[in-house]
C-alpha cells in the first residue's frame, strides 16, 4: 500500500491571479482612454462607488425608436433583394434541384412574412405609434411582393409560366397537316 501524502497542490500561476484582477493602467501612459470608457473611479475615504443616474426618455422618445425600429424590419426585404437578383442569376435558368430550391424560397418568405405582418410589428405597437405604424407596414407588403415579383421573374426566365405559345400546355393552335399548308410566299 501506498501512503497517501498531504501536499497541498501548487499556486495557480500568475496570469491566473492577473486575470481575476481589475486591470489597471499604468501610471505614466501618455495615450489617452478612448471615447466612452469610463476608467474606475479612484477610492477616496469614505466614497462608494456610483453609477451615474440615467434619464429615463419620454413615451415620445421611446415611441420615435419604436417607429425607426419598425422602419428597418420594414426595409429588410428590399435590402435583400440584390443579393437574391444575383442568386437567382447564378442558379441559371435550367431545372435542377438548387435552383428550383431558390425559387421555393423567393416564394415562400415573402408569403410567410406578409401572412404574419401583425405579429411581425406588435412589438413596436403602443397607442401612440399606431397611426404611424400603417405606412411602415404597406412598405413592408410593397417590399415583400418585390421579391415576390423577383421569384415569377425568374420562372419566366426558367420557362414555367405560360406566357408564349408552348405546346406542352396544349395552349398552341390548331397545327395545319403539311398535305394542306401553303407557303407563305404564296399569301
Amino acid at each position: 500500500m501506498s501512503a497517501k501524502s498531504t501536499t497541498s497542490p501548487p499556486p495557480p500561476p500568475k496570469w491566473v491571479l492577473d486575470l481575476a484582477s481589475a486591470p489597471s493602467k499604468p501610471k505614466s501612459s501618455s495615450i489617452p482612454d478612448p471615447p466612452g470608457f469610463a476608467s474606475a473611479p479612484k477610492n477616496t475615504k469614505g466614497a462608494s462607488k456610483q453609477a451615474p443616474v440615467r434619464k429615463q426618455p419620454t413615451t415620445e422618445e421611446t415611441d420615435t425608436l419604436k417607429v425607426k425600429k419598425a422602419w428597418e424590419v420594414a426595409l429588410a426585404p428590399a435590402k435583400q433583394l440584390p443579393m437574391n437578383a444575383i442568386g437567382m442569376y447564378m442558379t441559371g435558368n435550367s431545372l435542377q434541384i438548387f435552383s428550383i430550391f431558390m425559387v421555393f424560397t423567393l416564394f415562400k418568405n415573402p408569403i410567410t412574412a406578409i401572412l404574419s405582418l401583425p405579429s411581425a410589428f406588435a412589438r413596436f405597437e403602443t397607442p401612440g405609434t399606431k397611426d404611424r405604424l400603417l405606412m411602415v407596414k404597406a412598405a413592408y407588403v410593397v417590399c415583400n411582393l418585390m421579391v415576390l415579383a423577383l421569384g415569377v421573374w425568374k420562372v419566366g426566365q426558367m420557362g414555367l409560366l405560360p406566357t408564349e405559345r408552348s405546346d406542352w400546355l396544349g395552349w398552341e393552335a390548331e397545327r395545319v397537316a403539311l398535305e394542306r399548308a401553303r407557303p407563305a410566299w404564296d399569301l
